[in-house]
C-alpha cells in the first residue's frame, strides 16, 4: 500500500514598499514617544527625590514608597524602586542628565544606579550608551559579583581579625583590649549601656537613703561607670546559666495610668512607664486600646487595696475575628498585615469591646490615630472613614489626576518648550552586533577587578 504525502507551502508575502515605510514610520514614533517618556520620568524622579527629602509623604504613611503606591497606584515594588532610583540620581548627575536627555532608559538607569558611584558613574554611563538593557543587565550582574566578592573577602578579613585579650597587669588589674564585629559589637554597647541605667537607678536609691550621712557619694566617671556595667553584665550572664530568657518577659512594657487620664487626656493623674518615665494620656490611651489590663484600686494616701486578675483588652477569640475580618491594617495605603486592636470609640469613654467598634492598624498608624492627630471613624454602611490632622479625608484610593486631552502632544510641548528635540534615535545604543564578553568588560570597567 502506497500513502502519498501532500506538502502545502506558502511563501510569506513580502510587504510592499509603501507598507514598509510606514512600518518604519510606526517604529519611529514609538522610539521617539520612548525617548519622551524617558525624558518625563526624569522629570518624574527628581520631583520625587525632592518630595522624599522635604517628607511630603509624613502624613500618615511609613514611606515615600508607601505614600506613592496609595496617591498614584503604583506596586510596593515599583514604587519602593522609583525611590530608590531617585535618591540614586541625586549623587550620579551624568546618569541623571542622560535620562533627562532621553538617551538613556529608565531600566538602564535603574540597573546602572544599583552599582554605580560617583567615581565610577562615567565609565557607566558609557556602557549604558554602547550597549542595549540585556548588556547593561549583564554587566551590571556581573560588576555585582566583583563587589560581593570584594565585600565577602573584607567580612572575612574583618571576621578573622577578631580578639579579645585579657590579661593581668602589675598591680593586679585585669585589663581588655579587643576587636569585636560590629554586630557584636552593637550587642556589648546595648548590655553595657542597659548595665549602667540599672546601676545608676540603684546609686541614686542609695543616695536618698543616705543623703543624711556624712559619706559623700560623688558619681563615678562614664570608664568607671563602664567598668561596674561589665561586671554587672558579667555577673548576670552566669547567674541566669547565660541564658537570655523569654521574649515576652524581656519585652514586657509597664504602664500606670489612672483611670480618669485614660477617660480624658487633660484630666490630673499619673500616667508612667515601671521606671517613673512619664508618657502622653494619648500613649496610654494607644496602649490601652489591645492590652493586658490589670486594675488596682488605691486609697486615699495611695496605699494598693485591691488588685484585680490580668485580662486582655481585646479577648483572643475576638482578636482571631478581627484579624480575619479586616486581613491586616485599614489605615488608606497600608495594608500591613499584623497590627493593633483599635477601639474606634476607646473603652475608657464607655465604647463597647465587640468587632464593630474595632479596627486592626499597624503600629505605625496606631500611633497616628492616638497620637499624631488622625481620626477614624465607622460609617452606617460599616465602612471606615479616616481624617487628617486638620480635618480633611483621607480617602482609601485618591481620585486620578487631572490628564490633558492629548497628553502626548502636551509632553512633546513640554519638552520642546524645554529646548529638548527628541527623535528616533536618541536612545539608539552604539552596538554593532559584536559579541558582549562580560569577564572582560568587568576586567576593564571594575577598578577593583584583577
Amino acid at each position: 500500500m502506497n500513502t502519498d504525502f501532500y506538502v502545502t507551502t506558502e511563501a510569506m508575502a513580502e510587504p510592499a514598499v509603501g507598507c514598509t515605510a510606514e512600518l518604519e514610520r510606526l517604529g519611529d514614533e514609538i522610539a521617539e514617544l520612548s525617548a519622551h517618556l524617558d525624558a518625563a520620568t526624569a522629570r518624574l524622579l527628581e520631583l520625587i527625590r525632592e518630595f522624599d527629602a522635604r517628607a511630603g509623604w509624613n502624613t500618615g504613611f511609613r514611606s515615600c514608597a508607601e505614600w506613592l503606591s496609595w496617591r498614584v497606584g503604583l506596586d510596593r515594588g515599583a514604587a519602593r524602586e522609583r525611590v530608590r532610583v531617585a535618591r540614586a540620581l541625586g549623587t550620579l548627575p551624568r546618569l541623571a542628565q542622560a535620562l533627562a536627555r532621553g538617551e538613556l532608559s529608565y531600566a538602564k538607569v535603574r540597573a546602572l544606579t544599583r552599582v554605580a558611584t560617583p567615581e565610577t558613574e562615567e565609565r557607566l554611563l558609557a556602557v549604558g550608551r554602547a550597549g542595549t538593557a540585556e548588556h547593561v543587565e549583564r554587566i551590571v550582574r556581573g560588576w555585582r559579583r566583583v563587589d560581593r566578592l570584594a565585600e565577602a573577602q573584607e567580612t572575612a578579613r574583618r571576621h578573622k581579625s577578631r580578639a579579645l585579650h585579657v590579661y593581668q597587669d602589675e598591680d593586679g588589674m585585669v585589663v581588655f583590649r579587643g576587636r569585636l564585629a560590629p554586630e557584636v559589637g552593637a550587642v556589648l554597647i546595648q548590655a553595657l549601656a542597659a548595665a549602667r541605667e540599672a546601676l545608676y537607678q540603684k546609686a541614686y536609691a542609695e543616695s536618698v537613703r543616705a543623703e543624711t550621712s556624712d559619706v559623700s557619694l560623688e558619681p563615678p566617671t562614664m570608664p568607671q561607670q563602664q567598668a561596674d556595667a561589665l561586671a554587672l553584665v558579667a555577673e548576670t550572664a552566669l547567674h541566669h546559666g547565660i541564658d537570655p530568657g523569654a521574649p515576652g518577659e524581656r519585652y514586657q512594657v509597664v504602664v500606670h495610668v489612672d483611670a480618669p487620664v485614660l477617660a480624658d487626656a487633660d484630666a490630673p493623674g499619673q500616667s508612667v512607664l515601671d521606671d517613673g518615665a512619664r508618657v502622653s494620656a494619648e500613649t496610654s490611651q494607644r496602649l490601652a486600646c489591645d492590652a493586658s489590663r490589670v486594675v488596682m484600686r488605691h486609697d486615699p494616701n495611695g496605699r494598693i487595696l485591691e488588685v484585680g486578675a490580668r485580662t486582655r483588652t481585646i479577648p483572643p477569640a475576638l482578636r482571631r475575628a478581627l484579624q480575619h475580618r479586616d486581613r491586616g491594617c485599614r489605615f488608606p495605603g497600608c495594608g500591613r498585615r499584623f497590627g493593633q486592636g483599635h477601639h474606634i470609640h476607646h473603652w475608657a469613654h464607655g465604647g463597647p469591646t465587640k468587632l464593630s467598634n474595632l479596627a486592626l492598624l499597624c503600629r505605625r498608624h496606631h500611633r497616628a490615630v492616638h497620637e499624631e492627630g488622625f481620626q477614624v471613624e465607622r460609617q452606617p454602611d460599616g465602612e471606615l472613614s479616616f481624617r487628617r490632622p486638620d480635618g480633611r479625608p483621607l480617602p482609601e484610593s485618591p481620585p486620578p489626576a487631572p490628564v490633558p486631552v492629548d497628553p502626548v502632544e502636551a509632553l512633546r510641548a513640554r519638552h520642546d518648550a524645554h529646548g529638548l528635540h527628541l527623535h528616533a534615535r536618541t536612545a539608539m545604543p552604539g552596538w554593532l552586533g559584536e559579541r558582549l564578553d562580560v569577564g572582560w568588560a568587568i576586567d576593564v570597567l571594575h577598578p577593583l577587578a584583577c
